[in-house]
């Protein structure tokens, strides 16, 4: 092994992102040392996960339930015509692994409840919520927050989208941003390509934090306009009677 803990095979598969302006070799071990969780891995959670796989993270959880539907394939990138009408999570794990040999890729093929995903969150380093419904983004956010891991939430609608990081006991959660749950619209209206670009760049949030380069978007919230090409950025409150991280403040270390 080198002495920065990687391998001759490893320092040429990532040569292309250890140098100025990208991540440090001690980064780069960083990342191999890491978990990472993410679910979904849909048309946001895809693009998330593969980036992951690509950068060098070395395990990458990913849930996902179901079977791979014509509708999901403008936005899917893991999925495919082949596998239509088959179990996504096992499909989209092997298309992972063959991105990286270098990385372990495990599947949970449902959808985590209350009690998986605390579980899962306890077992990661950073949490990737790629999920549709607001009652799974406030459960990844609780076992992220119970966890004391960072939290990336991921969400699209249309041709926008939002993103959010958190550190828990330090920057507001999403329970203190959603109070009470939003209502959900099942078949909401998505173009790929902003899926596909917002499930980038929450992984370039996970990339960052993991590696300890740069600076996260920790406590604030980032709304993208791809229809009409505007981008705003507001910082979040937390609030300290928050049901969820409440009674997790703690002071900068």
């Amino acid at each position: 092994m080198a002495p920065h803990g990687l391998s001759p095979e490893e320092l040429t598969r990532y040569a292309r992102q250890i140098g100025p302006g990208v991540l440090s070799s001690e980064g780069q071990v960083r990342l191999k040392r890491s978990t990472a969780l993410v679910s979904r891995t849909g048309g946001m959670g895809g693009p998330a996960a593969m980036a992951l796989v690509m950068a060098g993270v070395g395990r990458v959880i990913i849930a996902h339930g179901g079977t791979l539907i014509s509708p999901d394939l403008n936005r899917q990138t893991l999925g495919s015509e082949l596998i239509l009408g088959r179990a996504r999570a096992p499909h989209f794990a092997e298309a992972l692994r063959a991105m990286n040999r270098f990385v372990t890729v495990e599947a949970v093929d449902h959808e985590p409840t209350d009690e998986e995903a605390s579980q899962l969150a306890a077992e990661a380093d950073i949490v990737l919520s790629c999920a549709p419904t607001f009652e799974e983004r406030l459960r990844l956010n609780a076992a992220a927050c119970q966890a004391g891991v960072p939290l990336v939430d991921a969400a699209q609608w249309g041709m926008t989208g939002t993103l959010v990081v958190v550190e828990p006991g330090l920057t507001a959660c999403l329970r203190c941003l959603y109070p009470e749950k939003p209502p959900f619209e099942e078949m909401f209206p998505v173009v790929g390509a902003i899926s596909s670009a917002i499930g980038a760049l929450a992984a370039l949030e996970a990339i960052k934090i993991l590696s300890g380069t740069g600076n996260s978007l920790a406590g604030r919230l980032w709304m993208i306009d791809g229809y009409n090409c505007r981008s705003s950025m507001i910082t979040l409150q937390r609030d300290p009677d928050c049901s969820c991280c409440g009674a997790l403040a703690r002071g900068p270390s």
